[in-house]
């Protein structure tokens, strides 16, 4: 059965997986193996007098009780920080050792302190609980807003005010003169908040050991093995990538978080070449809240300035943005380059700066999820462009529309650095207001107000910058039982990439779907490649079209040999090359068959039609469009629901419609539960991590979504030969203003005021009301 590209078909992946036939790290079993348990640290920053673990040693089943002193003794590195961020004076940022377990101070609730691998779990457990460790306490910070200013107890000595980086991009100059000639000025301070990514499948790992080639096998959920393989083999443990092989089969949930190295990684790894023998570690729930990569935690203050018709001239923005205690691998590209370009958004803003400080503070490092960096850009703009509607009297489509880029402006160069190929903004925006009916909100507020109920429309428009960055590569092989085997460094996390894959492929060779298989997660047989930044489609499934027309190419020279003819008389289609105009043919995988045998090609060619292809992107691209939210508020509780919500999006070309409306679902659900339900909080002064269970985190439930009315305007990119635009991420951007624009512009005629930050819980919005005197 042929899958060609715009075909809704269900994902083939999922009959497998629905029915039991996924393998995550936690099933893969092996023999004899071991049981690892982190003891971490119950304070958010302290020292460690001394640490007495020879009772832990002595207990039952007990293989090893691992400390700080131990990772020296070995000679094991540091963690590294994968990215810079330099100064705005060009001098490099501050960096952050990491060693596998703490050098003498905790900097989080949850640093690793110890590493016990026993024979059982629960012996491992026991173990650890009998660690006596003496700490001396220290103030924390963990406040991001203030974590910069003096007098703040420092994470690190050797960062003077928890100022790891000062960037800065765009003009400066320009935007000062702006402002001086400005007719109206919008200053907006919002918080973007922490949230915790929480996948469904825990972090976990196992190690395994050959003596005999004195070389280790890795099993962990990732999104690329070749991102871990040489931080792990060559920086960490320094045994080279030749004596390390990582697996990656199945995984429950990437969102950003699944692409960076942790301590367990090589702690497991560590154990088990000590040991000589399989160690496995499992996160519990509260651990991966205690660990896992966090998220957003940005403080801004943006300024617009404006004419006096409503057109943008300058944007100005400051923003902290905790790093937590360490550097994550990405953490300071996602705080400076991968969002803060997205500032202007779909606006012709002619000039804008912004100024970015990092900031340390005593809580789990920062890094990228889902959208990395573009939610908080995204978010902030539409945010402050409405508001300057409100303060100018201008509807929130009419100030957006004096502002947008046009479509004759196409290929544009924005203020700050980035060149959008193609989209029709204007077009998104008629289109989403049409289907939600706007026109009709007027009454239907009436309507809500008779029954006690505040009614408010909010709409956001979003672009995001994805598809680009570094090159991605395919191999194709060919089988002796008429199969193709892609290989990609790219991971399937539960995105559907098999059957786009597949597609892509199916389409471009007209060969039959049953015919693909697809190899991933192997560092022993994959390219290097990665997920992430929706780079899947645009860039990876770039290479794979690459590599068919690599195939027909070389194929067409040996079908013409095989048929006795010209090259140039040789057409390919329905999965076999023929002679024109005439009913000689040949088969694709007859052909494969051919090119085996030297005998049976060309003088000179190289054996074997298998190909690799690499992907270079020659640009990014720039998926866009329209978020409709209408919500109902009960001033009585201040909770709230979502009454209707519609989205238009413009994706360029659509390789599968079904499961393009699944991630913009995800995605969606994934903005809403940060602008409504989910938090992070941490305690002022202590740093004890107060929501670090599903008891106390809110994360989004089905009770909390609507139904979405979703639809395209696609106008195809230029960028890719694919024509595709990426979509993994887009429902998270355009979400969170959307949703905020919305309970603004309910609360607004009550409160007065123009914005309440997220997340905008029923108890944040009752207390909006509250305070502005409202009758409950």
């Amino acid at each position: 059965m042929k899958f060609g590209i715009g075909q809704p078909i269900t994902r083939l992946e999922d009959r497998r997986l629905l029915t039991g036939g996924g393998q995550y790290t936690d099933d893969v079993a092996a023999m004899g193996a071991a049981h690892g348990v982190v003891l971490r640290s119950p304070h958010a920053h302290a020292d460690i007098l001394s640490i007495d673990a020879a009772a832990a040693g002595a207990m039952p089943g007990v293989l090893a009780v691992l400390t700080h002193a131990d990772v020296v003794a070995d000679g094991l590195g540091h963690m590294p920080c994968l990215v810079e961020a330099p100064n705005r004076d060009g001098s490099p940022r501050a960096d952050t050792p990491r060693p596998l377990l703490v050098d003498g101070r905790v900097r989080h609730v949850g640093d690793p302190v110890a590493f016990v691998v026993a024979e059982t779990l629960n012996q491992a457990r026991d173990a650890a609980e009998a660690i006596v460790v003496d700490y001396a306490e220290r103030p924390a910070v963990v406040a991001t807003a203030t974590a910069a200013d003096p007098g703040q107890p420092q994470v690190w000595d050797h960062i003077p005010d928890n100022l790891c980086f000062h960037w800065e991009n765009g003009d400066a100059a320009g935007v000062e003169a702006a402002f001086a000639g400005a007719a109206h000025v919008t200053r907006l301070e919002l918080v973007n908040n922490r949230v915790v990514a929480n996948p469904m499948e825990p972090r976990a790992v196992l190690a395994e050991y050959d003596a005999d080639s004195d070389r280790s096998t890795l099993h962990t959920p990732s999104q690329g093995v070749h991102i871990l393989l040489p931080q792990l083999a060559d920086t960490v443990m320094k045994i080279g990538s030749d004596k390390l092989r990582i697996l990656s089969a199945d995984v429950g949930g990437g969102f950003g978080t699944r692409a960076f190295l942790y301590p367990e990684h090589g702690l497991t790894l560590w154990a088990s070449r000590r040991l000589r023998r399989a160690v496995r570690w499992t996160g519990e729930r509260t651990e991966i809240f205690m660990t896992d990569a966090q998220a957003r935690d940005n403080v801004s203050v943006a300024e617009l300035a404006l004419d006096s018709d409503g057109k943008i001239l300058a944007l100005r923005v400051e923003t902290r943005a905790a790093l937590g205690a360490y550097l994550s691998n990405f953490g300071p590209f996602v705080t400076t380059q991968a969002g803060t370009g997205m500032l202007t958004g779909v606006y012709d803003i002619p000039a804008a700066f912004v100024s970015v400080k990092g900031v340390m503070t005593n809580t789990v490092p920062t890094d990228a999820y889902r959208g990395a960096g573009r939610p908080e850009a995204a978010y902030l703009i539409e945010r402050v462009i409405d508001v300057a509607a409100r303060e100018l009297g201008l509807g929130p489509d009419e100030i957006r529309r004096r502002n947008f880029v046009p479509p004759e402006a196409m290929p544009y160069d924005s203020a700050l650095g980035y060149r959008y190929d193609s989209g029709e903004f204007a077009t998104l925006m008629d289109r989403s207001m049409a289907q939600a009916d706007w026109s009709g909100f007027a009454e239907r507020r009436a309507a809500a107000a008779e029954r006690g109920r505040l009614r408010g429309i909010g709409l956001a428009t979003y672009i995001e910058r994805c598809g680009g960055g570094f090159p991605e590569t395919v191999e194709l092989e060919f089988g002796e039982d008429d199969s193709i085997t892609l290989l990609t460094g790219n991971q399937q996390n539960g995105q559907g990439q098999h059957t786009t894959f597949v597609q892509i492929l199916s389409d471009s060779l007209q060969i039959d779907a049953e015919s693909i298989r697809i190899v991933q997660g192997d560092s022993d047989r994959v390219p290097w490649g990665m997920t992430g930044g929706s780079r899947s489609t645009p860039v990876n499934g770039a290479a794979i079209l690459g590599a068919a027309r690599q195939v027909i190419d070389k194929g067409r020279e040996i079908a013409a040999h095989l048929l006795e003819t010209a090259a140039v008389d040789i057409e390919y289609g329905d999965g076999a090359f023929s002679v024109a105009g005439t009913d000689r043919r040949v088969d694709l995988f007859a052909v494969a068959r051919a090119a085996a045998d030297p005998a049976q090609l060309p003088d000179g060619m190289e054996p074997g039609l298998d190909q690799s292809h690499t992907r270079e992107p020659e640009n990014h691209t720039f998926p866009n469009g329209c978020h409709v939210c209408e919500v109902e508020i009960d001033p009585e509780t201040g909770s709230l629901s979502i009454e209707g919500y519609t989205v238009v999006d413009d994706f360029g070309a659509v390789i599968n419609p079904l499961m393009l409306v699944g991630q913009v679902h995800g995605g969606i659900a994934q903005g809403l539960g940060q602008a409504l339900t989910e938090h992070t909080v941490y305690e002022d002064g202590t740093g004890q991590f107060l929501t670090a269970s599903f008891m106390d985190y809110g994360m989004p439930r089905a009770d909390n979504l609507p139904s979405f009315d979703f639809s395209t305007h696609n106008v195809p990119c230029t960028t890719n030969p694919l024509g595709v635009k990426g979509a993994g991420e887009a429902g998270t951007i355009g979400a969170m203003p959307a949703v905020i624009n919305a309970i603004v512009d309910a609360l607004a005629p009550i409160t007065g005021q123009h914005h309440i930050d997220m997340p905008a819980t029923p108890q944040a919005v009752w207390c909006a009301l509250q305070n502005a005197g409202t009758k409950v």
